[in-house]
This record gives C-alpha cells, structure tokens and sequence, in this order.
C-alpha cells in the first residue's frame, strides 16, 4: 500500500534533490562525482535486497557501506571540508572581497604575455568567494602591491619563490611560492606539465580563476571550474578576467525561470533518484507493532525506599515510518517514570508516550495500562549490634574464650517497618571447632532483609580472646 504523502514529505524530497544537485554542480568533472553516482547505485541495490529479503546481500552491502563511509572520508577529506565550507551561510561575511582587482587586470595581462614570450613559466590564483587556506600550502607572505616589476620578479628563473604559485587576493599579491592540489584527472593532455594539472586540481576544488604560463611553449592558459582554454591576446584574457571576477553589481541578473529550467536532466534525473529512495524507506510506513517495556522510575526522594510496582511492565504500540527503522525484537526500550512526588504509601503514576524514547522513524502510539501504582515507605536508618554466628561448639581449651566482632556495630537503613523489626545482625556462619585463640577471622555480614542494606564497606574482623583479656 502507497502510503499517503504529507506536505513535509515533499518538503522532505525537495530539500534532499537540492541538496544533491548543487554537490553535483560541485563535484561534476571530478573523480568525486564518480564515486558518489556508485554509492547511489550501492544504496539502491542494497534497499531493493532488503525489499526482496535477500538477508546475506543485504548484510554484506551493509557492512561494506560502513567501510566505505570511513575510506571515502579519508580519501577525499579535502572536497568534503570544501563542500562543508560553501554550505556555510556565514562565508560571503567571513569573506568579504574588495572589489579592486578588475582595475590591475590590464598591467597584470601585458605583464603575463610579456613574460609568455620570454619563455617564463607562471602560476597565478585570482581568489574567488571561497577561502583557499586548505588548498594553498607552503606558501611565503607576501601583501604587495601589483606591479610588473614584482610578477616578473616572482617567477624569474632561479629566483627563490618562482617555483609554486602567486595568489591575488584583494587586490595584492598575497602570497607566492604555494603547492596547489594536482588533479588525478584521467583526460589530462600528456603534454601538459605539473603547473597546469595543478591549476586544474585548484578549479576542481574551489571557484579560483586561474592563469598558467607554459614555460616549454610560451602559451597563456585560463583555467576555471576543471577546464582550460588558451588566451591568445592580451585583451582576451582582460575580457575574460573581467567577466569572472568583476563586482557582483555588474554581473548579469540570471531570472528564476532560467535558474529552475537551466540543466533540468540532472535535476530530473536527482528528483525521480530521491523519489524513488522516498518509497523505498516508507515501504513500511504506518505499520504498527507491540513491544513489552520494563518500568523504571527515576527522581525517587532520599527519605523514600520503593517495595513494588504494579505492573512491572507496559504494552506499548509502536508505529514505523520508515523500513529503516528495526523491528521491536531488536529495540531496548524502557518507559522512565518521573517518582519525585512519590510518598509514603500507594501512589499512582501515570506512563505518557514521552516517557518512552522511541528511536528516529518510530512513533509510541499507546501504552497500556496508562498508570502504575507504587508502594513505598519511608527510609529509616538505624545501629544495631553485630553478632558471630557460630556453628557447633569450641573446642574444650577455648572454654573461657569469648567471640568479639570488629566494628562491634554498624548502622542499617531500609523500610521503616522492616528495620524496626531488626534487632542485631549476623556474620556468615563460622566453624566454632576451628577456631584458635588469638586469630583473626574475616567473615561478611548477612544482609538481615531483601531491601535492607548494611553501612559498611569491608568484611567484620571476628576474634577469640579469654574472657578476662577481653575485660581489661
């Protein structure tokens, strides 16, 4: 049966869709995007084994998914701590950018094909909205102004910072002589050197505008989001700057509809997988099952001490929402009854469904019965004295001995009738016949009643001394 679909189901498939379009406008072009679309394909074979009770390939899918969550957060800790940080709604404020690079674009673009034509081999980075601290290593500090004279100074041959990458933020340089991230990307030209696989590892990783200068061919590249193009003149790399990196204000207005409309077989694509993932955990949506759950109560007062619960346990009906959830066999589930307004005597307390915490896809819909009566009395703490409990006779020699116990006494504490009752308490049973004067035998104390406790930690120390030494 189709269960039916709330307005928080939907809510529920859209945000999952948007969520998962924008990692794959992210991710797209990347080996990262690969591995994601084969745990989807994983995910889906592993629901539709549970769907069809296939129980070893369903284990064996689930098993290995942990695996894979821990080795994917290992290999690719660096998208996942990028995708973090453009989730975040704080960066445009962390990161704010003064928007004075578009004016030294044109020095920098003359600068850069003068040095393309001098067969000088460059990096740059243009930062864009998102911060590059974690992809940017090994850098030296620079905060200088764009010159000329300072980028051809950076990236001369034989110079100290010329081997790594100089980053433009602000409108300064920033940095030079960094290590950018190289990209493991299979569809690479093989005649492209490390610089540009590292310009593109950065755009794979970030929105940085990128410009590469090939040492070996005196070619000017542009690299952004995974692809490279060549700049043949100064002013198309001044255009093409311009239009990546110019003040939001200028930028075009991109309407709604073709925000909604744009890449719509992805977007297809994502809402028909997450409706599809939707139906597969409500299979079971709705159905109810009843589970037996103990009692416990909590916040019993200091003066108070239980003696029963009727009943010891409640029936409760437990509705699933997903096939993800567990069956009630597999649940540990107890109702905590609040008993702080407990008193002397009966009191009954009521179960609500909150007092029973049913894990996530799982709705308590009733509990029966609805009260449980405690009994209590009141808590009273008493001394008595401790007695040995010898078992047989002493030997004739020992006659004239006497059995001490050390402590003499300890205090009990249990229910006031109970404890009025007790007089004295006893050590476990002691051989009397192998007893021998003069040593100390360590014995434990019985306790006297089921809900009665003794004060005192350590075994009682029984002696057999002569009366008259006993007396002194």
């Amino acid at each position: 049966m189709i269960p039916a679909i709330r307005i928080q189901d939907v809510a529920d498939i859209l945000i999952m869709t948007v969520i998962l379009y924008q990692m794959y406008s992210w991710f797209r072009g990347t080996r990262a995007i690969q591995v994601l679309i084969g745990l989807g394909v994983v995910t889906l074979i592993y629901f539709a084994t549970r769907f069809l009770d296939l129980y070893m390939t369903s284990w064996v899918l689930q098993e290995l998914g942990t695996v894979l969550i821990i080795l994917i957060i290992v290999v690719f800790q660096t998208e996942i701590r990028q995708a973090l940080y453009r989730f975040s709604l704080l960066r445009h404020i962390l990161d704010s950018r003064q928007e004075t690079q578009h004016s030294q674009f044109q020095d920098i673009a003359e600068t850069l094909f003068r040095m393309a034509s001098n067969k000088t081999g460059a990096l740059i980075v243009f930062q864009g909205n998102e911060s590059l601290h974690d992809l940017m290593t090994n850098g030296v500090t620079l905060n200088s102004e764009i010159s000329p004279q300072m980028l051809e100074s950076i990236f001369y041959n034989g110079a100290p910072l010329h081997d790594g990458a100089a980053l433009i933020n602000n409108g300064r340089i920033e940095k030079a002589a960094c290590h950018l991230p190289l990209s493991t990307s299979p569809d690479i030209p093989q005649h492209l050197g490390t610089r540009h696989r590292a310009a593109l590892g950065l755009s794979e990783r970030s929105d940085a505008v990128i410009v590469v200068i090939s040492e070996e061919r005196g070619e000017v590249s542009l690299v952004t989001t995974g692809s490279l193009q060549r700049m043949n003149t100064p002013t198309d790399l001044i255009l093409a700057l311009d239009t990546l990196l110019h003040s939001e204000t200028d930028k075009p207005r991109i309407t709604q509809r073709h925000r909604f409309f744009s890449n719509m077989l992805p977007k297809v694509s994502l809402l028909l997988g997450v409706c599809v993932f939707w139906g597969l955990i409500t299979t079971r949506q709705g159905q109810i099952t009843t589970a037996t759950v103990p009692v416990r109560l909590h916040g019993v007062p200091d003066n108070i001490v239980l003696l029963r619960t009727l009943p010891e346990d409640v029936t409760v009906q437990i509705k699933s929402m997903s096939s993800l959830t567990p069956p009630p066999s597999k649940l540990d589930l107890t109702a905590e009854v609040d008993a702080s307004k407990i008193t002397e005597g009966t009191t009954a307390l009521r179960v609500n469904h909150a007092d029973i915490s049913a894990p996530s896809g799982m709705i308590i819909t009733a509990v029966s019965p609805t009260t449980v009566r405690v009994s209590a009395e009141k808590k009273l703490l008493k001394r008595v004295p401790v007695k040995a409990a010898l078992k047989g006779r002493l030997p004739s020699v020992l006659t004239f001995s006497e059995v001490i116990c050390e402590p003499d006494s300890v205090d009990i504490e249990g229910p006031a009738s109970q404890i009025a009752k007790i007089s004295s308490v006893t050590t476990e049973d002691i051989d009397a016949s192998q007893l021998k004067a003069g040593e100390a035998y360590l014995k434990n104390l019985r306790v006297p009643e089921k809900r009665v406790s003794i004060h005192l930690d350590i075994p009682i120390t029984v002696k057999l001394l002569p009366r008259k030494q006993h007396k002194r």
